[in-house]
């Protein structure tokens, strides 16, 4: 029987695996507080909870820029 695939998918990341990587990749500490904070503030997420990081991205830019559209 194969090894399940242990890889993190970044379409599909569940929240805490992505705070862990935004945390590593940004120096700086991300929580899950922190991105439920976010989601309750409109960030998007997959209908099963988890996180698409292309499209978190993006709408921490649209929030970031001001616009929100």
């Amino acid at each position: 029987m194969a090894e399940p695939d242990a890889r993190l998918n970044p379409a599909a990341l569940p929240m805490t695996d992505a705070a862990r990587l935004l945390t590593a990749a940004g120096g700086q500490r991300i929580t899950l507080d922190m991105l439920e904070a976010d989601r309750a503030a409109g960030a998007p997420a997959n209908a099963d909870g988890t996180l698409n990081l292309v499209h978190y991205a993006a709408w921490l830019i649209r929030e970031m820029s001001g616009r929100g559209d």
